[in-house]
């Protein structure tokens, strides 16, 4: 009996070894990222906001930070009420928010929403519908439908004082039609997607550095988009798109634990939806005190929240130039393209520029310039960036410092990006909108 003890003695120590090192080997890029990778970008962000010098604005425009594609509590899996929007809003730093619910019953009712000025932030209606349809700003007597033909649905949002983008690029699209404004270039939940495959091994970021390093944890999410821009590029040869950020705020990537009236512990996430409902006995209510105090019928015990609306809001902007901040101005803005897309929780990105200017005028993002031997593009930024500058869906120019100013060698859509040097790359910061020299 004692050598048979002895044996499952040892049989459970090299258990405890086995499955120690397996969490060991699971979690050591989270280690590394706790100890050397987060700390090392927090340092860097922190030299990048002591080396920023404003830029002198541009005459004539003001500078905007806005939210595009955003849900709120009238879609099905977003309980986000507009108050805390508005608060979202502030914590973020943004001037406007586009929003994109979901259709209820197939109806995109825009007289549900906030509109207009709240507390010195705009709100401009908007909805997500089928085939990745997002009208903004349309008419507030207006409901469309779902059961509509797409062209309808289009051709009804622009002629009642609406702009209209796809979302979600990535999936199938009509991209001859004629009445888009433009694209999404960039959307935060498709990003999202991409990492689902590798949901286990973000994991241990979020079970070890969430607390401390939230936003680090969240830009682990991010890739490139690459095929977006390629497409945008190739679209925008014959035609003119506006290219802007999906944030895609729902806040809904995220668990809770109730306690529920009948006794039990529901867990759900923040869509809302019931994931469980554990039944306890003794020994599980007397934990869940020790832990987290008094049981009392609909408590929220616990909540883990991996996309807060104003963590989402700060991730990415759609910066535009307009002359006021109201629906008409922001929604020209956008139809124009003077807009660029900034990924703010790197650095803010307010200040960038991006320009044309000759003997025969200016033109900003998304407008039009004569092309002339005079010509210069002109790009600035408040931090030192690496700027590269794309003809026709070809790089034709990349250089570093903080501004650059160029001679074109023809006519052309020029658009620019701007990278910022972080840990020993070069990281995506900035996508401006191009201007075209005819």
């Amino acid at each position: 009996m004692r050598r048979v003890l002895l044996w499952f003695l040892r049989a459970g120590l090299v258990l405890v070894v086995l499955v120690a090192l397996v969490i060991l080997f699971w979690f050591r890029t989270a280690f590394y990222n706790a100890f050397i990778r987060f700390p090392e970008e927090e340092a860097n962000r922190a030299s990048l906001r002591v080396m920023r010098v404003p830029v002198p604005p541009l005459t004539n425009w003001t500078e905007y930070r806005g939210v595009l594609h955003s849900h709120s509590e009238l879609s099905h899996d977003c309980e986000v009420s507009f108050p805390a929007i508005l608060e979202a809003l502030k914590e973020s730093g943004s001037d406007f928010i586009c929003l994109s619910d979901h259709c209820d019953d197939g109806k995109a009712d825009f007289a549900r929403h906030w509109r207009g000025l709240r507390d010195g932030k705009l709100f401009i209606p908007g909805f997500e519908m089928k085939e990745g349809l997002m009208p903004f700003g349309v008419a507030s007597n207006i409901v469309l439908d779902n059961a509509w033909e797409s062209d309808r649905i289009a051709q009804t949002a622009l002629a009642n004082g609406g702009v209209l983008f796809y979302a979600h690029p990535e999936e199938p699209r009509d991209w001859n039609r004629p009445e888009l404004t433009g694209m999404e270039i960039y959307n935060t939940h498709a990003d999202f997607k991409d990492e689902e495959e590798a949901l286990l091994r973000i994991l241990p970021d979020v079970m070890l550095n969430q607390k401390r390093h939230p936003d680090l944890v969240f830009r682990l999410m991010f890739d490139r988009p690459v095929e977006n821009l390629r497409r945008w590029d190739e679209l925008n040869r014959t035609r003119h798109l506006t290219g802007i950020a999906g944030n895609d705020c729902h806040q809904n990537t995220g668990v809770r634990g109730i306690s529920t009236p009948q006794g039990t512990l529901r867990i759900e996430d923040t869509s809302p939806r019931t994931l469980r409902e554990v039944r306890l006995n003794f020994f599980t209510r007397s934990m869940l005190r020790l832990f987290f105090g008094p049981l009392e019928p609909g408590r929220v015990l616990c909540h883990a929240q991996l996309d807060p609306y104003a963590r989402m809001a700060r991730h990415v902007g759609t910066h535009v130039l307009a002359r006021e901040l109201t629906e008409t101005a922001i929604l020209d803005a956008l139809r124009a393209g003077r807009a660029f897309v900034g990924f703010d929780m790197l650095a803010d990105t307010t200040g960038c520029q991006w320009l044309a200017q000759g003997e025969s005028g200016q033109a900003v993002m998304g407008e039009t310039l004569d092309y002339a031997s005079d010509v210069r593009l002109v790009a600035r930024s408040p931090l030192p960036c690496r700027f590269t500058v794309i003809r026709d869906g070809e790089p034709a120019l990349q250089k570093e410092g903080r501004s650059i100013e160029w001679t074109p060698p023809g006519p052309g859509k020029y658009r620019v990006e701007a990278e910022l040097w972080i840990r020993g790359e070069w990281v995506p910061w900035v996508y401006a909108n191009p201007i075209a020299l005819r």
